[in-house]
């Protein structure tokens, strides 16, 4: 009973007592939703935004979040769609685009850490300057042309199973490892929790802060890279939006807006109940448009819920 109780308690098996009540409507809703393809295809869709979320996840624990990782993911594949184009090989373009997720993540997390701006501020306008550049580049048209052996890199198959969701699933499971395990890693839930404890304990607060933009930035230009690669083309709308979906997703997987709480188990499950909605407004003919109202009321829920289970556990605490 006292490990029911814990279990229940858990945010990750509440998700993924929804993640199973939609699955299972949906099997009696709609005949499609079980066959290989569709499932194939969910998984396919929720991938990019697995890469994603793990970045995310270790930067909300630590009491961050980032608003670019969609302009990121499009300026990346612009940046590669120009040096592929241009002559460049893959494995050189590739590397040179991780590095760009990178710088961009330092200077996020430099303006943030060093020069104390707000995190939402700072990330909104890389937001609006990467997204700009993206169509500087381009005149706001798309980069065809790629090579095949670029094009393999989200479009081959391992075991009948696109890479894409190859790559997200070696991610989670690392990313799900490291946050649990790693002493390096740990130090994040202590900063989110209290930072000004975490500093006078004598964690580098600005460093892991940088540190953890890095890594957002990176696993954000990878996402960039795998989905160019899977589309056969660089577009300079591709990622538009994808920040809200992916922050929604690590949120109703259990971390807050505040830090110190958070999983890559349940970011998973936050990112497959995205997916699955998505999915079930496409197989029951719902308007396609009313998906961004969808992600938006899943959002809000997910924020009250956080908000309303802080208050719970502080009245417990202060009743105990």
């Amino acid at each position: 009973m006292t490990f029911l109780r814990r279990l229940t308690r858990q945010r990750e098996f509440v998700i993924f007592l929804i993640v199973a009540a939609v699955f299972v409507f949906m099997i009696f809703a709609s005949p499609v939703f079980l066959t290989e393809g569709n499932i194939l295809s969910v998984l396919l869709s929720l991938s990019i935004e697995s890469i994603m979320a793990v970045g995310m996840v270790v930067l909300m624990v630590g009491g961050g979040f980032d608003m670019s990782v969609g302009s990121i993911l499009g300026f990346t594949g612009i940046i590669l769609g120009k040096l592929l184009t241009n002559g460049i090989p893959t494995v050189p373009a590739v590397l040179l685009a991780l590095i760009v997720g990178v710088v961009i993540g330092l200077w996020n997390g430099f303006i943030i850490a060093k020069i104390k701006i707000n995190p939402f501020v700072t990330t909104l306008a890389s937001l609006s300057i990467f997204r700009g550049l993206s169509y500087v580049f381009t005149s706001g048209r798309n980069i065809s042309g790629l090579p095949d052996a670029f094009q393999a890199i989200g479009q081959a198959r391992y075991f009948g199973v696109q890479l894409p969701i190859v790559y997200a699933l070696v991610l989670l499971i690392i990313g799900e490892i490291v946050l649990r395990n790693s002493r390096f890693f740990r130090q994040y839930y202590y900063i989110g929790g209290n930072e000004r404890a975490a500093r006078l304990s004598g964690i580098s607060v600005d460093w892991m802060t940088i540190i953890a933009y890095m890594l957002t930035g990176v696993l954000a230009a990878w996402a960039g890279i795998v989905f160019t690669a899977r589309m056969g083309s660089a577009s300079c709308q591709a990622g538009t939006g994808w920040e809200l979906r992916v922050i929604t997703a690590v949120i109703l997987g259990g971390a807050s807006l505040k830090g110190g709480s958070g999983t890559v188990l349940g970011t998973f499950l936050g990112v497959f109940l995205m997916a699955l909605l998505s999915n079930a407004l496409v197989l029951l003919g719902v308007d396609i448009y009313w998906q961004q109202f969808v992600v938006g009321v899943v959002l809000i829920s997910a924020v009250m819920i956080d908000t309303l289970g802080r208050r719970v556990g502080a009245a417990g605490k202060q009743e105990a």
